[in-house]
């Protein structure tokens, strides 16, 4: 082939590649568009596309990528003012992964989370320490999450010093005496250590370290798992009641669906790095359609023996797959008694199953099954 052609033909490739990436993100921003128009108002967070691979790599003195766990492989939701978002699913599912993006202690390989209509995963600096203020996290071990060195006082004042807008340093002591009582503890606890308290009272601390700078979403993950069922009903009662008192939006993760159905309006089931159904409560617990939402649903201890006796339990056949290598086409085929060919060939679009589209039905909410019917679990 002559030099000539062999250029053109090569720019004519970048060119179209060029355009790829252009209608690409158009598509992208019409969706973002689409979406906020749809319910009015557009949402506090869009996730779109969001995707953590994490390398693998081989060797010693020159290390060579031979793979990538994916850990989150494409992730779309929204959170509206004031509402709470339940992502549900099994452990090592990505659901941990996705809140360390969401308050960028993790940067995400590709995707766009946008507060606002900000994207943050572009922001470094003074722009993102000003998007963190108002993007908070309770973390999941009340016993690691605290400083043992660091007072209380010290532990929930500690934002103050990082954004010293928030609460002038005369002011900072009473702020925090202030937090203890909103979140149920006596204010005169502020000198004392984390050691000194019980695991419940331990993460109310973190809760009221969450809410120092008045963020407008907090990200809680996993806030009750490591707490005794009593103490998890105080602290999942208190979420409620600081989210009626400060206008809160949560994204609440947990692996107890009683919970999780009891503090959120809207729930996602992820499986293996992706969000496989979404909905309503209602939707989700009363109305499922994805094989998976079915068969966690049935693991539900049901405390009725009647109700108990009469219920179909579902069984999953097989271990989870390796998210460094993950399944083609539907990630849950190889545990589903609905598989087929189609399941191996085509990745499932998250989105209204087609036989409920013109229905008015509960069933008819965004689910990643190209089989997807309606099947009552919980009885």
């Amino acid at each position: 082939m002559p030099h000539g052609e062999h250029v053109s033909k090569k720019r004519l490739e970048e060119e179209g590649e060029t355009a790829r990436q252009l209608m690409d993100k158009a598509r992208a921003e019409s969706e973002f568009a689409a979406h906020g128009s749809a319910s009015g108002h557009e949402p506090i967070l869009q996730v779109r596309g969001l995707v953590k691979h994490y390398p693998l790599t081989q060797g010693i003195l020159i290390r060579k990528q031979v793979g990538a766990v994916k850990a989150v492989d494409g992730v779309d939701f929204d959170l509206n003012q004031g509402e709470t978002l339940g992502i549900v699913g099994e452990s090592g599912c990505g659901k941990s992964t996705v809140a360390k993006m969401l308050v960028n202690l993790e940067r995400p390989t590709a995707g766009e989370i946008r507060y606002k209509g900000e994207d943050i995963t572009k922001l470094s600096g003074r722009a993102l320490k000003a998007v963190r203020r108002n993007i908070q996290m309770v973390f999941q071990d009340p016993y690691t999450s605290l400083n043992p060195r660091m007072t209380v006082g010290d532990i929930i004042g500690e934002p103050y010093e990082i954004h010293p807008e928030v609460a002038p340093k005369g002011s900072r002591r009473q702020k925090v005496q202030e937090l203890l009582d909103v979140v149920g503890l006596n204010p005169e606890y502020i000198n004392r250590y984390p050691h000194q308290f019980s695991g419940g009272q331990r993460q109310r601390i973190g809760i009221a370290r969450g809410l120092a700078l008045r963020p407008e979403v907090i990200v809680a993950d996993e806030p009750v798992s490591a707490l005794d069922v009593s103490v998890q009903a105080q602290v999942v009662n208190l979420l409620e009641k600081l989210q009626n008192e400060f206008d809160l939006s949560y994204v609440f993760i947990a692996h107890d669906l009683s919970i999780v159905r009891h503090i959120s309006d809207r729930v996602g089931v992820m499986y293996l790095g992706r969000i496989v159904e979404i909905g309503s409560d209602e939707q989700i617990y009363d109305h499922p359609t994805h094989p998976y939402t079915q068969a966690l649903l049935s693991a539900v201890p049901v405390p009725d023996p009647e109700a108990r006796e009469h219920r179909e339990r579902i069984i999953l056949s097989g271990d989870v797959p390796s998210p460094a290598n993950p399944p083609s086409g539907c990630r849950f085929r190889t545990r589903c008694w609905k598989a087929q060919e189609r399941c191996r060939l085509e990745v499932p679009e998250l989105a209204v199953p087609a036989e409920f589209r013109l229905a008015d039905s509960p069933a008819a909410h965004d689910s990643a099954c190209h089989f997807a019917e309606e099947k009552q679990v919980v009885p």
